[in-house]
Parts: structure tokens; C-alpha cells; sequence
């Protein structure tokens, strides 16, 4: 009897808009409509929102289906851009809004090609800075984690939307989001460096934002700067240079070295070097972090955020940075 009331319990509480768990692959996700319900763990719904916000260049950062502070921002970000009330919640107005941006699929094949798995890979990179000094390229650790990063998506839910995949070889077939943001504007007014929010917004000469990007800003042990700075150029594919008087939390050495190129390079696959001295912004090996973490003082974004961003700026864009008010989260 005491199991026939939980189970009743259970379907009462899915009924009424509880907490809700649903199958993850390329239909539900497709399919997904929007609910009141609590997402429990990786959401078709949430998914999709993701998608869709990522492709309206409202970045939600790293694709994970899952409810975040990144997220709730996007959804922010995307609800003032149309006029909605900006509270991050996805109501069924702002849902309909999403929606409507992209009418196609937002999951869909991709054909593993011969390059995907031909590497070169780097398959242990060390934790401490000096150590990558020793490597001579910074690159994906396998093909799994290269083509997560192409898709935007979390190695886990990669894996949970293709299930049945073992061995990655050339020919495979995977399940993916379809990203395609279309071609960046021409050119932008300005970028605008939100220590607050911990966003990065390109800006029109009206001042609206035609893209907006999570980013770990600064940190107390080495805080962005303040007020107004330009870009000087874009370099793809940096090396890193480090420089003792930076005096980084965890790095013992007293002279300076360099780390070789490549996305799991510290300063990721792209960096957009600012007219203040040593500072930039900059993609990362760790795009899960995006946000939640603190930076060493350069504004800090997912690889493929920062290669975006890369494709609007040019030597001469103006970059201002709003001061915060206040700011949580674990220093890096």
C-alpha cells in the first residue's frame, strides 16, 4: 500500500508541474514544447532553449541542459533585446519568442570526417602552467573533446545524445546541435565589458547588443580594469607568454616562459589584445568555467564566444568596462 501511494505521489506531483525527467536524444529534443515543470538533470527543453539562444548569439555559454546562472543571463539578455521583462525566467512569451528565431531542427547528423580523428592530440596536459611549457603544441586532448567544443556542447551531453557510440572513427554518425549563427555584422560600435553580470556585449551605434557573451572578469588577486580601451589587433591560434611580475596564484617559477599554441593553450584559440598592457580578451580550455570562475585579470570566454567576437572587432573598436557593484564566485 505504501508503495501504490509514492507511485500515486509521483505522477500527482508530474501532473501539477513538479520536477520532470525525459528521454534525451534527437526527436525529444526537436519536439521539445515548453513546460512550467522543475527540469530535473539534463532537460530537452532546456536544451533546446540553449540552442536557440546560442544561435541568436545570446550565448548561454557551455550547451549543458541544464538550469544555470549563464543561462538564466542569456535568457535575460535575449527577454530586454525584445522588449520582454528581463527576470531570466523562460516564460512561455519568452519561449514563443525563442522559438520563432530558427523554425528548423535544432539537433541534427553530422558525419564524422577523416580530420576529426586524425589529430595531432595532446592527450595529457599538466595542470601546472610551467609544465605546458614543456609541450610543444596545446592541443584537444581526443576527438571526443574537439568536437564537443565545435558544437558548443559538454562532452556529457554529447555522449548522452549519442549513447550507442563507442569507438569514434571517421564515418560515424553523431547527433549534434546545429549551431550555425550565420555570419557576424560587418563591423560593431563598440564592446562593452559588464564586470557586474560578467558579460561581454557587442554593441551597434545605437548601443543595442547584437551579441552577448558569459565571462569570467578579473579576479580580486588581479582585477580587470577600469573605463575605456580599444582593440589593438586580433591574433588566432596565440602562444602564451608569461611574465613573473604577474605573480599568478600557483606558479613558482621567477622567470619568464612561453606555452605553445592551440585551444587547451591557457588563452584558449583566440586573443584580442587591448590597448592596456597585457590585458585581452581571450578564449579557454575549460569552457565550463565560463562565468562561474574568476580570471587573472583578462576578460575570459568560451573558445568559440571569443573566435565570434573575434570575427566583429577590428584594431580601433572601442572596448569600455563597466565597473561591478559586486561579485561572488571562486577565484582562479
Amino acid at each position: 500500500m505504501v508503495r501504490f501511494l509514492l507511485v500515486v505521489a509521483v505522477a500527482l506531483a508530474f501532473a501539477c508541474g513538479g520536477t520532470r525527467a525525459a528521454k534525451l536524444d534527437l526527436d525529444a529534443v526537436n519536439q521539445a514544447q515548453f513546460s512550467d515543470g522543475e527540469p530535473k538533470g539534463v532537460d530537452p527543453m532546456l536544451l533546446k532553449a540553449q540552442i536557440l539562444l546560442d544561435r541568436a548569439r545570446f550565448s548561454p555559454g557551455l550547451i549543458d541542459g541544464r538550469l544555470s546562472d549563464n543561462f538564466t543571463k542569456a535568457v535575460a539578455a535575449f527577454q530586454a533585446a525584445n522588449g520582454l521583462p528581463s527576470d531570466g525566467k523562460l516564460t512561455r512569451e519568452t519561449w514563443d519568442k525563442l522559438a520563432a528565431t530558427f523554425a528548423g531542427p535544432v539537433l541534427t547528423n553530422y558525419e564524422i570526417a577523416a580530420k576529426d580523428v586524425r589529430g595531432p592530440f595532446t592527450r595529457h596536459i599538466p595542470a601546472r602552467m610551467e609544465r605546458m611549457a614543456h609541450l610543444k603544441r596545446l592541443g584537444y586532448r581526443n576527438a571526443w573533446e574537439e568536437l564537443a567544443e565545435r558544437f558548443h556542447l559538454s562532452e556529457q551531453v554529447l555522449s548522452q545524445l549519442n549513447p550507442k557510440i563507442g569507438y569514434r572513427k571517421a564515418g560515424t554518425s553523431l547527433v549534434v546541435p546545429d549551431i550555425g549563427r550565420g555570419d557576424p555584422p560587418a563591423r560593431i560600435e563598440s564592446v562593452e565589458v559588464d564586470k557586474a553580470s560578467r558579460q561581454v556585449r557587442a554593441l551597434d551605434s545605437s548601443g543595442k547588443p547584437i551579441a552577448v557573451y558569459p565571462a569570467s572578469i578579473g579576479s580580486e588577486e588581479k582585477p580587470a580594469p577600469s573605463g575605456a580601451a580599444e582593440v589593438r589587433r586580433v591574433v588566432h591560434n596565440p602562444t602564451y607568454r608569461y611574465n613573473p611580475k604577474f605573480a599568478f596564484k600557483g606558479v613558482k617559477t621567477k622567470r619568464p616562459f612561453t606555452i605553445a599554441k592551440g585551444p587547451n593553450n591557457p588563452v584558449g584559440s583566440v586573443w584580442i589584445d587591448l590597448s592596456i598592457e597585457s590585458y585581452g580578451i581571450h578564449g579557454t580550455p575549460d569552457p565550463g568555467k565560463i562565468g562561474t570562475t574568476f580570471s587573472h585579470g583578462c576578460i575570459r570566454l568560451t573558445n568559440w564566444d571569443a573566435e565570434d567576437l573575434a570575427g566583429m572587432v577590428k584594431p580601433g573598436t572601442k572596448v569600455d568596462f563597466k565597473d561591478e557593484t559586486a561579485q561572488d564566485g571562486q577565484a582562479q
